[in-house]
């Protein structure tokens, strides 16, 4: 299993839950009634992941506010196209992980500008349509991002368009950490600050726009050209141009 397990998973010392509300969802109408299922998914392989380390911290909230979050550990994740038909176990398990979900967290440092190769490696590897269901479509999304300097929104802006391309919900709120190796302790714990307060906002309004959305799921992403491509006749695949542009060496 590529699934990181927390360090004291109940344990929020820099949370004052004098006014942390810890069901947030709870006066919500909630038919599907198990546990919100969050995946979370970080965007650097280093020991101390700054990036794993805002993940970690946002999973021991979903827990607190009632959800139920699994880390995926992307460390022996190949490139798109590195193995003959994504026949991989980690890619087999991002994307059942995927399947599970009902909401995402993508946490990624800004390098160069931009999101990491590897918090696009685990995007691209999550298929719009696999075998007829779509893995991504209709979740909802929070996006956050670490800076190794000032506050910069260069990696959420890009989360936020990818989000928007995999078909997903993405929440208002996010989060950026600037100077992020001053915002956690040597346990790699997150200090009290603004940027914490931040992701505990951002997690909270995540919860709710799950437990909002999940049960109409399939009504908000019933379209009307999916339905005549499911009824209509079958596509040619040496002239479906989109499988042409998908297709290694093409």
């Amino acid at each position: 299993m590529r699934i990181r397990l927390l360090s004291d998973p109940d344990d929020l010392p820099a949370l004052d839950t004098r006014f942390a509300t810890k069901r947030p969802a709870a006066e919500l109408m909630d038919p599907v009634g198990h546990p919100p299922r969050i995946l979370l998914l970080y965007g650097s392989l280093r020991e101390r992941s700054y990036s794993r380390l805002a993940v970690e911290e946002a999973a021991r909230l979903l827990r607190y506010f009632g959800a139920e979050p699994r880390i995926f550990d992307p460390s022996d994740l190949p490139l798109p196209d590195q193995v003959k038909g994504d026949d991989h176990p980690a890619v087999q398990e991002l994307r059942q992980l995927a399947l599970w979900s009902e909401g995402q967290v993508w946490c990624s440092p800004e390098r160069h500008g931009q999101i990491t190769g590897v918090m696009k490696t685990q995007i691209d590897h999550l298929p719009l349509n696999m075998g007829g269901i779509r893995p991504t479509q209709g979740r909802t999304l929070a996006v956050m991002q670490v800076c190794g300097g000032s506050q910069s929104f260069n990696a959420v802006n890009t989360l936020r368009l990818l989000g928007r391309w995999m078909r997903m919900v993405t929440i208002p709120n996010q989060s950026s950490v600037p100077k992020a190796f001053q915002e956690f302790d040597a346990g790699g714990r997150m200090r009290p600050s603004s940027f914490y307060e931040r992701i505990v906002d951002v997690m909270e309004e995540l919860v709710r726009f799950t437990v909002l959305l999940r049960p109409h799921t399939a009504r908000l992403t019933d379209r009307y050209s999916e339905r005549k491509e499911t009824a209509g006749p079958a596509v040619d695949a040496a002239n479906d141009l989109s499988a042409i542009a998908t297709t290694p060496g093409r």
